[in-house]
């Protein structure tokens, strides 16, 4: 055999080792790919429900959220209306109210002045007391 023909039968031998290499590394890939496989069936398997079940929560919430957003609306409407309210009643009874206060002052200071005996505006007693009675000192 000469040293061309060695050469060949070396090459041939170092080709027939690698396609078997390659097939057993093909092998190797596929049975990793099919258990790739059924690993992505069971993980979707089991979100599918998970997921589906994330929308419906989702769905929920964006409901309530709307009820919430009415309930906004409503509270705003009636903190409005009591804001005008009370501005409303402040400015009715306000004025009546300084008014009767005032003439109650005015009313209990006249009345400590007659049971009292205190001298009037003009200096001059306006009630006097029975001997032997002290008069009331006012409150």
């Amino acid at each position: 055999m000469s040293a061309g023909q060695t050469a060949v039968l070396i090459a041939a031998i170092a080709c027939i080792l690698a396609v078997v290499g390659l097939l057993v590394a093909i092998r190797s890939l596929r049975r990793q790919v099919r258990q790739l496989a059924d690993v992505a069936d069971d993980l979707r398997r089991q979100t599918m429900p998970l997921v589906a079940e994330a929308h419906r929560v989702v769905d929920q919430a964006a409901t309530e959220m709307e009820r919430v957003g009415a309930v906004l609306e409503s509270t705003e409407s009636v903190h409005s209306t009591v804001d005008s309210a009370s501005r409303l009643a402040y400015r009715a009874f306000a004025n009546p109210v300084v008014k009767v206060l005032a003439a109650k002052a005015g009313a209990a200071g006249g009345m400590r002045r007659l049971t009292s005996g205190s001298p009037g505006p003009s200096g001059t007693r306006t009630t006097t007391n029975p001997p032997g009675k002290h008069s009331k000192k006012a409150r």
